[in-house]
């Protein structure tokens, strides 16, 4: 992992919740309940989060899998995860959280039902590889899911760019006070393959026997299901 992300992530780790609701007007949270639903998760599942960041999507499939079931969240980012088990605490819910690095998952193979990552992918310094890693974690026919930015095309595609390249900095900069940080996450959403392209990088990991995606709002999110081999 690039040692600048690290230390970015870091530098935003307090105001990070606050910002995305701010920034995402609250919808995030819808994403990551269609992104559990569409991961198939049932009661009793066993499941890794990789780049949990402060743990939500963690807890929303704890919510799922029940007291049978096990949830742990991973971060490369120690000041992220810092902030995770205080949260399920305070939800009442038992999840473990580790540091670890999406590419090189400290994990024995086919240990969990379903692997996800939720805002993370486009931060590994190689996609691919982290899928491979997320695939060899799941048991055969079990399920890695991936929420990530898109790009919008048609009428939101001109006011979302507006939006992200300029609101988007400015809020979460004069909050953070790390403006060049909410400089990144757009610039870095606005490049990342999405639709058939990500696609295409998850057929290219090998590890899969079949990939669907769904689109959410317009595209600015997308919700990829891959089913390990």
């Amino acid at each position: 992992m690039s040692e600048k992300v690290r230390s970015m992530f870091a530098d935003i780790a307090d105001d990070y919740d606050r910002v995305n609701s701010i920034l995402s007007f609250g919808v995030h949270h819808a994403w990551r309940s269609r992104t559990v639903q569409l991961s198939g998760a049932r009661e009793g599942d066993h499941v890794l989060d990789c780049a949990t960041g402060t743990g939500d999507l963690a807890l929303e499939f704890k919510e799922k899998v029940g007291e049978q079931g096990y949830v742990l969240g991973t971060d490369f980012c120690q000041e992220m995860i810092e902030h995770a088990p205080e949260k399920a605490q305070t939800n009442g819910l038992a999840v473990d959280f580790e540091v670890a690095d999406a590419m090189n998952l400290p994990y024995e193979n086919d240990r969990f039902d379903i692997a996800s990552i939720a805002f993370g992918i486009r931060n590994v310094d190689d996609p691919v590889k982290a899928l491979k890693e997320m695939g060899r974690v799941v048991k055969a026919g079990g399920k890695v899911v991936v929420l990530e930015f898109g790009q919008p095309k048609g009428l939101l595609k001109y006011p979302y760019e507006l939006y992200s390249q300029y609101i988007m900095p400015a809020v979460g900069g004069w909050i953070s006070g790390n403006r060049e940080a909410y400089t990144y996450l757009p610039r870095t959403s606005a490049e990342f393959p999405a639709g058939d392209k990500f696609v295409a990088l998850m057929k290219e990991s090998g590890v899969f026997g079949s990939q669907s995606y769904e689109k959410l709002t317009g595209g600015i999110a997308y919700i990829y299901v891959g089913t390990v081999r």
